[in-house]
Formats: structure tokens, sequence, C-alpha cells
């Protein structure tokens, strides 16, 4: 049998070749992440995978802590970064079930700053970074469709994603305006930020989940957080999932390598032990990999987990279907394994078989964090994985296919 380490497993487990899968196939995933730790690229990490609704594996490889030798065990907390984006997108798509929100609402009608935007134009002083900027008017309002797909037009700010006039003039990154802002000045903030693109017409990531999170909070008249914890965490029974370490935590928060082993700069990952001032859509929550892995079979079982409904079918459907007709650019942008995929409801989606670094049948979707957690559900293989680890730096995207890789290769059926 496949690994399954005790921490209040999210579904019932299962010998692997009950639902068609191989447990000595399984258990290579184990050495494969052991000899990235001996060759001193990986600090350790859990996986959870499940299929057709069963627990085929649970396991933790590593160190929570390198420096001090301290084993990962499954329960272990991680920062999910950007795999908030995908359980803020569900808080927006139930309150688009209530009739509360339209994905075709301009994103004005609930935060009414960013009514009115202003887009850059492509000059090359403003392609190279140096300005000044030349603005127009945009083509239409931002929806709140733009916002779960990347097609605001805002950017983050800083070099990590470009280094245009724009970039510079966008407030960092969604942790750092977590830190900084409340609702109305983040939106007042947004207000005043020039665009890189028209509304709708090209994916380029950013602030856009961000602005999704100020919608949210706008027409539910309660916080994002509270928001998923009344709509998701609590029916999900995700009780170590949210914007502040629950108690206890910090012992349990694993830590990165202390130096990048590929550009040797001093690494870390911020442990929240203070909530934030503002539950932002992009970034922020905490997890373990069991907490998320029932959020993820929510997802592949069609909105409802053990008997308690978060989406319709319909609604998940829709959510994990490519909306990128007509709009240039892609997730590929950012992760060059992401070839061939498209982009949903804050989630990238499988277009083909073939022509990307994962493996997968298409329709399946998922979403990745920028400190090394990715997760994927693929619906046709009937497939539910989640990858917990803290590798910040560029060899995350390595984890990631690894993981994928030897998931697939252990279908037998």
């Amino acid at each position: 049998m496949s690994t399954i380490q005790t921490d209040s497993p999210a579904l019932p487990p299962a010998r692997p070749e009950a639902v068609g899968m191989s447990s000595a196939r399984l258990a290579r995933i184990r050495p494969a992440l052991e000899q990235e730790m001996a060759a001193g690229r990986f600090p350790g990490g859990v996986v959870a995978i499940a299929r057709r609704g069963r627990l085929v594996h649970l396991e933790a490889v590593g160190w929570r802590d390198p420096v001090a030798k301290v084993a990962m065990q499954a329960d272990d907390l991680f920062a999910i970064a950007s795999m908030t984006k995908p359980v803020c997108g569900v808080a927006a798509l139930s309150l688009i079930e209530e009739g509360r929100v339209l994905v075709n609402d301009p994103v004005g009608v609930h935060v009414p700053p960013l009514m009115d935007m202003k887009v850059a134009k492509h000059t090359p002083a403003m392609l190279s970074g140096e300005g000044p900027l030349e603005l127009e008017p945009q083509r239409r309002p931002m929806t709140v469709q733009d916002a779960m797909r990347h097609t605001t037009g805002f950017v983050y700010g800083g070099g990590g994603f470009g280094a245009t006039a724009v970039h510079k003039a966008h407030p960092g990154s969604s942790l750092n305006v977590a830190r900084e802002h409340d609702a109305e000045s983040l939106a007042a903030a947004l207000g005043a930020t020039p665009l890189l693109h028209h509304p709708g017409e090209h994916w380029e990531y950013g602030f856009s989940t961000d602005v999704l999170g100020l919608v949210v909070g706008a027409a539910s008249g309660q916080s994002l957080g509270t928001v998923m914890r009344e709509r998701i965490f609590a029916p999900l029974g995700m009780t170590q999932t949210g914007y502040v370490l629950p108690e206890g935590g910090a012992e349990r928060f694993a830590k990165p390598l202390p130096v990048c082993p590929v550009t040797g700069a001093a690494q870390s990952v911020h442990a929240p032990v203070q909530p934030p001032r503002l539950e932002v859509g992009g970034a922020g929550l905490v997890s373990t990999a069991s907490d998320y892995l029932r959020f993820a079979e929510m997802l592949r079982a069609g909105g409802t987990f053990q008997g308690r409904r978060v989406l319709s079918p319909a609604t998940v459907r829709w959510m994990a279907s490519d909306h990128m007709q007509g709009i240039a650019g892609g997730p590929d942008a950012i992760d060059p394994g992401l070839s061939g995929y498209g982009f949903g409801l804050t989630v990238a989606v499988r277009r083909n078989a073939g022509g990307s670094a994962f493996m997968g049948a298409p329709g399946a979707f998922g979403w990745s964090g920028v400190f090394g957690t990715f997760f994927w559900v693929d619906p046709v293989e009937e497939l539910a994985v989640v990858l917990m680890s803290h590798v910040p730096g560029e060899l995350r995207r390595r984890y990631r296919v690894i993981v994928n890789m030897l998931t697939y290769q252990a279908i037998e059926g």
C-alpha cells in the first residue's frame, strides 16, 4: 500500500489498486524527492493524492527545518501564496450563484474607484521602463470575469514580472499590499494606477484576484476571510487553513533551505503569526496538504465534499472551462510548463493532451504558489493532487513536474 501518514485524512483511504493505481509505482515518489534532497535542491514536502474520491497517498518527505534537521510531518503548514487565488474564485462563484454578483458586472459597480481606469500607451519609453507614461481611456471597464481570468490589465510591481514603467508604477505584490492597505486604500491605490493593457484583451499576471477579493468583500459586506471561512473552510472541514497560523502552528510551519541552491541568495518564507491588515484574494493563506486536498477534491467531485455542497456541478464546470477566447497571452508567460494551457475562472485549464511539460487529460485544471506549492484536478482521470513544499526559487517548477509525472505513471486503469 502506498504511504498514508496520520493527519486526520481528508478522505477515506484506499489501496491504490482499488482505484486503478499501483502501490509500487506510487512508492517511487519518496526516492525521487530524496534524490533531490541529496543533491541539496529540495528541503522537504508533503504529497497528497486522491483518486475517485479515495486517498491513496499522503506522505511527508524530508525536513520541516532543514537546518535543525527536524523531520517533515504530514500535517505541517505551508504558505500557499497564489493557491489562495482559486479559493477566492470559489468564494466569488458562491456569490454569483446567489445573484449577488454577475460575472459581467463592471468591477466598478462594486468597487467604484476601479470604474474609470486609464491605460498606458505602449511607447518605447514605457516599454523600456524609463517613462514618462502616456495614458488613454480604457476601451471598456474591467469586469468580474476579467478579475477572475487575469485580464483586467493590472500587473504586479517590481522586476520579477516585468520592467516596464507600468510595472514600476504598481504597488508591489499581493503580500505587501495585504500588510500596507485596507480595502478602501487598496481600491484607491489601484484606481490611481495605469493599466498595462485594455481590460479583456491580454492575459497578464497581477492584482486581478486581489481586485476580485475587493468585489467579494463589497458584495458580501464581510471580509474576504470571513466569506472563505463560512462558505468554504467550515463546510469542508479545513480547520488548518486561514490568513494566520492556527494555534501552535508556528512550530509546524515548514522552512525552506536557507540559501537558494541556484543563485546562492538567502531565502525565507514568512510565517503569518499575526493576521494581515487586509485579507486579499491573491495570496496569504496557509494550509496543510490534507486541508487543501479537501478543497481540490470538492472541485473534482463537482462542488461537493462528503455530502456538503459548496458549488453546483455546472458552476465548477464553468470555472474550469477555458475563458481565453480572443485573448492574447496566457499562463505560460509565468510558467513555461503551462504551454498549451488556457485559463478559466482563477485556474489554468489544460487544452490538449500534449504540448506541455505536465501530463494530464484535456480539462485538467489547477494552480501553484510562488513558495513551492502546487495542486491540480483531473476530472477525466478522477484525480486530485496537492504538493506542499517551501522552495521559493526557480526550482519550484521542477517539483511540480516531478510530482505530476510520478502521479500519472502510477495509473494502471
